[in-house]
């Protein structure tokens, strides 16, 4: 089994992702996650001009906050994260080469997983923690059955049609993790309004880790 980075202890394992936001909305938006609770933002690479966001949002967020990108398919994209100071990874697939080099680089890397031989193959090569993609699908049910051959230390996370008003479904099967993406932030949207959305989550999460 390959090395991996372990997923860190944050106070709320809720993941930002800011699905085609353009470099010149991230700052402010990183402010109100930030300000809301938000430790992990993720910037997917089918955005405009990525790499420039993920800079930025490097450099607006404190040091403990993992930023970085989604939809990483190839070793090249993740070379280009680890210059412009990412430190997490997440993919909607597995590829095995691309976990590795994500760990080799340092980075927290949370790969998609569907099946239990994508799970599995994931944990094998390294993952920090499994985003199960699209949930809205498996549901709880699925992942609950999938859970039961993984890792005990391995972090879960849900993604796709996850929102806070279903973190329980999900928290009652070991689900620790939530991305939250059209939910949280839709191109365009004023920042304001995503930091009323992300105070939303962070207060559902507050709820679920009492």
């Amino acid at each position: 089994m390959t090395a991996s980075v372990a997923w860190p202890a944050l106070r709320r394992n809720l993941v930002a992702i800011l699905r085609g936001i353009k470099p010149e909305e991230i700052e402010a938006v990183v402010e109100v996650l930030v300000e809301a609770g938000f430790e992990a933002i993720e910037v997917p690479l089918n955005s405009p001009d990525p790499f420039v966001s993920i800079e930025k949002a490097r450099i607006r967020a404190p040091s403990n906050v993992l930023i970085g990108a989604g939809t990483v398919l190839d070793v090249v994209q993740v070379d280009h994260l680890r210059d412009v100071g990412g430190n997490l990874l997440v993919t909607p697939n597995v590829e095995p080469e691309v976990i590795r080099r994500a760990v080799g680089h340092g980075m927290v890397a949370m790969p998609g997983v569907f099946t239990p031989t994508e799970a599995l193959l994931a944990a094998k090569s390294g993952a920090s923690a499994l985003k199960f993609f699209p949930a809205s699908v498996l549901g709880p049910s699925g992942i609950a059955a999938i859970k039961a051959i993984l890792p005990p230390h391995l972090p879960l996370g849900a993604v796709g049609g996850v929102a806070d008003k279903n973190f329980a479904d999900y928290w009652a099967v070991g689900v620790r993790a939530f991305g939250l993406g059209s939910s949280l932030y839709k191109p365009g949207d004023p920042a304001a309004l995503i930091g009323e959305r992300a105070v939303k989550a962070v207060a559902a999460y507050d709820a679920l880790a009492k």
